[in-house]
């Protein structure tokens, strides 16, 4: 079944990074709307907007405290319906962020909920009774340390995955169900075309709440304990029945915990939930056996393997998201490719992958320019509340904070978090002063400016890949079939329809490989080199073949 959703091409805005208009080192919502153009001119047609409601910040506007408000940092609602106005003047469409399986401590109903266990909103959360130094289990937060924190007025432990200034909803009480529900009809009433929703699988509790073992690895944790609850799946299915589905909108929800057993039913047409699902297999590949600050070198035939085992499960019930990168993980090009010698070539591959498989395609800002991972010298740069307490934690468990500090530079938020780097001035274009987050010293070279100027650049290289890709709808319906599911560097599969067959090749690597298509009636129509050697592919080159079959 066609789709606008899956035609559309979606790019991500986050929003404190993206552009500061009004000078004070913070993005804005003004900021987004003079840029506009520019995400327009790639192709786009869903702009996916991090949370920009009312927030006290603990962990940069997923701790919400008033869902109706937008943060006046970006500018306040009246801000938001003239980006609203303006986006849809464009022709494009606007994607909110939901937060829904926790609020700020700040928000109305937890000052009210802690007060006491007979405060109407005290059920909002979840509660459990205890000894001030004695948690009700061992689980422990996302953000490090534990899912617990004691609330000295009711003499109860609040549950919270995430930071302690974010205490999780209880989904198991109607009256929070109907308080999303509300929230949701609010901004769909206002025009808005659709929701990320963060961490929609956590919404459903086991409230036994059991204690893990104490070997588990904490991607193992999050996938038995936290994730795909009992009731997640009802949850769902009633905000669908309830408000999603009176709406021309679409829904994608992020999946930590969601694999090939869950994930499918989460974007059954049948099952009637969501549109997609973001999952995380291939984003944890490059996990460590002590997970992400531990990192390893990627798998590429597995990373083949999970982009082919999603495409099956969703065949024929379901949509696939296809992304590498968002503000939750380091740079594309710099985790996947190789960010010096081979930059260009590999930022080019990747924005070919997103645009040949079958799903609809996620762009993260400063991607389409190949942004890269930044190297601050010291933890005290960082910013990001994961990567502060990870290291913290490392500390006090002695390990070698020098080896700590590269995975640092290789895995932590804040490198997809820099200022979005429009220019060669001092604050890359981003903004008149000094940014809350500091500017990557590249912006000098890596910038929209220099790319807009060269018509061989990553920036273009986007732009052209996007429209092959709307001019050939094989590329979004057509089957899908991995050829050279063993080979541990090149990525080959078909894309076919009852007319046209394409055929994709990615080096993923720095080698020079010997390859050719066997069959001599294939043309090739895109690739991300300037010049190609017939037989050959150059290190992390990508080359797009077609043949007419109808």
């Amino acid at each position: 079944m066609k789709n606008w959703w899956k035609e559309s091409i979606v790019y991500q805005v986050y929003p404190r990074s993206f552009k500061d208009s009004s000078g004070n080192g913070v993005g804005d919502i003004d900021g987004i709307i003079e840029k506009l153009d520019h995400i327009a001119s790639l192709g786009v047609d869903l702009i996916w907007i991090c949370p920009i409601y009312r927030t006290p910040n603990a962990d940069n506007g997923y701790d919400i405290s008033d869902y109706r408000k937008i943060n006046d940092e970006f500018g306040g609602n009246t801000a938001f319906e003239r980006l609203l106005k303006a986006v849809h003047n464009r022709d494009m469409k606007l994607m909110m962020d939901l937060v829904a399986n926790h609020s700020s401590d700040e928000h109305y109903w937890f000052q009210e909920a802690k007060k006491s266990k007979d405060n109407p909103y005290h059920d909002y959360y979840h509660w459990k009774e205890g000894l001030p130094d004695t948690p009700p289990n061992n689980w422990e937060s996302v953000f490090n340390g534990s899912v617990w924190e004691w609330n000295e007025k009711t003499q109860e432990y609040y549950l919270h995955l995430f930071t302690q200034k974010q205490p999780d909803l209880n989904w198991e009480n109607p009256t929070v169900r109907k308080e999303i529900y509300d929230i949701i009809t609010f901004w769909l009433n206002k025009g808005v075309d659709g929701f990320r929703m963060d961490v929609i699988s956590l919404i459903s509790k086991r409230m036994e709440f059991t204690s893990v073992p104490e070997t588990l690895p904490f991607i193992d944790v999050m996938e038995q304990y936290y994730s795909n609850g009992p009731r997640v799946h009802d949850f769902i299915k009633e905000m669908n029945k309830q408000v999603l589905s009176r709406y021309d909108i679409v829904t994608v929800g992020e999946g930590p915990g969601v694999n090939l057993t869950h994930g499918p039913k989460y974007v059954s047409a049948a099952e009637k939930e969501l549109n997609m699902i973001f999952h995380f297999d291939h984003m944890t590949l490059d996990f460590g056996p002590e997970g992400k600050y531990d990192p390893i070198p990627i798998d590429w035939i597995y990373f083949k393997k999970i982009f082919s085992q999603w495409d099956k499960a969703t065949a024929n019930d379901g949509w696939n998201s296809i992304f590498l990168g968002n503000h939750d993980f380091s740079r594309i090009v710099s985790r996947f490719g190789n960010d010096n010698t081979y930059h260009d070539a590999s930022a080019k591959l990747f924005a070919t992958l997103l645009m040949t498989l079958r799903g609809t395609p996620y762009i993260y800002q400063g991607d389409e320019i190949g942004m890269t991972n930044i190297q601050h010298p010291s933890i005290e740069a960082y910013d990001d509340i994961e990567t502060r307490n990870a290291w913290d934690a490392a500390e006090k468990e002695g390990k070698d904070m020098t080896q700590f500090l590269k995975a640092v530079h290789r895995q932590s938020r804040d490198n997809a978090r820099t200022p979005m780097q429009w220019k060669a001035t001092t604050y890359a274009g981003f903004s008149n002063s000094k940014p809350w987050i500091p500017v990557n010293p590249n912006h000098t070279e890596v910038n929209v400016d220099n790319q807009e100027k060269d018509p061989n650049s990553i920036l273009n290289y986007y732009r052209k890949i996007i429209a092959f890709r709307k001019a050939n709808t094989t590329l979004i319906y057509g089957s899908y079939q991995d050829l050279a599911p063993d080979h541990p560097h090149l990525y080959i599969y078909l894309r076919e329809d009852e007319k046209t067959r394409f055929m994709v090749v990615h080096n993923l690597s720095d080698s020079t490989i010997n390859w050719a298509p066997q069959d001599s009636k294939y043309k090739m129509v895109m690739g991300n080199y300037e010049k190609t050697q017939e037989g050959l592919l150059h290190p992390w080159e990508s080359q797009v073949y077609r043949l007419d079959i109808a």
